[in-house]
């Protein structure tokens, strides 16, 4: 009888082990491991209209195709760098098992790493690189490739002695650095022969839109409106750039560039006002991110590393990484591109001024 009793006492004492162990697991990590929990932080909405419209709800339905259950707290911090801190700290106190964030600048995404770090959550730098400290994934499109595209379009379209100007993004980002050197790139071996001439040149905080529209206004009277073509970073931009040269009468008069092939940005093309856009495939890039974001909230980080293509030496190490190929767009292959992979409709584009103007 008592070595019965013995034996019961020993298996209910390695059961209450067993069941110790598993809480302590649980407690020390603070996560649901039936139920990961993924923040989703984007910057701002005057940055690209992008973040809220499509970035958001593509990544969120990305993520629930893959597992239902699984909870995405999606914040945008609104041009905020403390907002972006905050929201961090907020998604980490909630059970964040992993953080996607699109950096608002380089101090921002350092101090979102240290505290996530510090949690033992890896973090995702999502469209723009983290730098400053180590990310662990990294999805995005080439942005150097983008701004390369940029000012070959227009080196492509100008004549010999072309006045152009510069209309840059933010500096204190990696991807606004990154658009500036892909357009230098291209278009500073001919500045420097003379094919073309460099008349302005200034960089929008946030690419602001507003912004973009004053430094276009300052190019113009520098240059007594004699400008040929103007290497805008992105579609809002170039929204400020065409408001800027439609004032001074010049709208569709001026090669103008883009990207991220918005709405607005496609309809000045069919309109004549901008001359091209670069179109990133987002869905693409949302559902890339989604795979590698499940990954490793489920604490796997191997498999996580495996939809990876390739390393980006952030500045402080390789961050495993996927880029994607950003594609130009104009009038001559709209119907192709963002028409035919259903980025936007005919029915989005070809209202108003645009309605006679609509792509085959």
């Amino acid at each position: 009888m008592r070595a019965h009793i013995r034996r019961v006492v020993a298996l209910a004492a390695a059961a209450l082990a067993v069941a110790a162990a598993g809480c302590s697991s649980n407690a020390s990590s603070g996560k649901s491991s039936d139920q990961p929990t993924i923040a989703f932080l984007m910057p701002c909405s005057t940055c690209a209209d992008r973040f809220e419209q499509q970035d958001k709800p593509l990544f969120v339905q990305a993520v629930h195709a893959i597992e239902p259950k699984i909870k995405v707290i999606a914040n945008n911090a609104e041009g905020s760098s403390a907002t972006q801190i905050s929201q961090t700290e907020s998604a980490l106190t909630n059970g964040a098992d992993v953080i996607v964030v699109s950096p608002l600048d380089e101090s921002t995404g350092a101090a979102i790493v240290d505290k996530a770090t510090a949690a033992k959550v890896p973090v995702l730098s999502y469209d723009g690189l983290i730098t400053g400290a180590k990310a662990d994934y990294y999805v995005s499109f080439d942005n150097q490739k983008v701004g390369e595209l940029q000012g070959s379009y227009l080196a492509d379209h100008l004549p010999q002695g072309a006045t152009v100007a510069f209309v840059n993004g933010d500096q204190t980002i990696a991807p606004g650095r990154q658009f500036k050197a892909g357009a230098h790139k291209a278009l500073d071996p001919l500045i420097q022969s003379g094919k073309l001439k460099l008349g302005y040149e200034g960089d929008a905080k946030q690419f602001d839109p507003a912004k973009g529209q004053s430094l276009m206004e300052q190019a113009l009277t520098k240059l007594g409106d004699k400008v040929d073509g103007v290497l805008a970073a992105n579609d809002g931009l170039a929204g400020g750039v065409v408001n800027a040269l439609t004032a001074r009468h010049l709208a569709g008069k001026v090669l103008v560039t883009g990207q991220d092939a918005s709405d607005a940005g496609l309809q000045r093309i069919l309109l004549g006002q901008q001359s091209m856009t670069v179109y990133k495939a987002i869905k693409q890039e949302a559902e890339t991110a989604a795979k590698i974001a499940v990954a490793a909230a489920r604490g796997d980080p191997a498999k996580a590393r495996s939809y990876t293509t390739t390393t980006v030496d952030n500045g402080a190490g390789q961050v495993p990484s996927v880029l994607l190929d950003p594609v130009v767009v104009d009038k001559g292959n709209m119907a192709a591109t963002v028409l035919a992979d259903g980025f936007t409709t005919k029915a989005k584009l070809c209202t108003g001024d645009v309605s006679d103007k609509c792509p085959v």
